[in-house]
């Protein structure tokens, strides 16, 4: 399938872990003729010392940490926009933070998508992959932050019955139009 943007844009794609957000980054970053898929969990990896993981009640160190991670991600997304490429930033960005999110990525046009899977697709695709991100957080919580704290903007999609090939072929077929912020 050929891509809809023949123009650069910044795709960020956001969801709980394990909704799928790096396997269909990649994906559609693969399906675009010149992009980039930017992750923003690198950039929490990158603290060797003194890094404050996010968990419930997080502290203010574990926010400032994650806006940090959030503004380095944007700042890359916009830096490779201006350079010419499509760019899919990839990260969890849940709640009043992807308004945010929206605000630190200065290109434009801007698309949010959101996969939605349900909290059982979920917990089945965490059983079936090589690490644990539901340590300190239940499947339960992230889903109802992400569905009752989470403004409705973007192309939300419920992936639950999905492969990741057909994920982005919707974010191909209705992005362009329903996801633009």
């Amino acid at each position: 399938m050929t891509t809809p943007w023949t123009d650069p844009a910044v795709i960020l794609i956001t969801g709980i872990q394990a909704a799928g957000k790096s396997t269909v980054a990649q994906a559609l970053a693969e399906r675009l003729p010149r992009s980039v898929h930017v992750r923003g969990d690198v950039f929490r990896r990158m603290v060797v010392g003194g890094r404050v993981e996010m968990a419930p009640g997080a502290s203010d160190e574990a926010l400032e940490q994650l806006r940090l991670r959030y503004r380095l991600a944007a700042e890359v997304g916009d830096a490779y926009f201006q350079a010419g490429f499509t760019v899919v930033v990839q990260d969890v960005v849940l709640g009043e933070e992807l308004a945010g999110m929206i605000a630190l990525i200065r290109s434009r046009p801007l698309l949010v998508v959101v996969l939605a899977p349900s909290p059982g697709a979920i917990a089945a695709r965490e059983a079936g992959r090589g690490k644990n991100a539901y340590g300190t957080w239940a499947i339960e919580q992230l889903d109802d932050a992400l569905r009752h704290e989470t403004p409705r903007v973007g192309l939300w999609l419920d992936t639950s019955d999905q492969t990741p090939e057909q994920t982005v072929d919707e974010i191909l077929a209705r992005g362009p139009v329903e996801a633009v912020v």
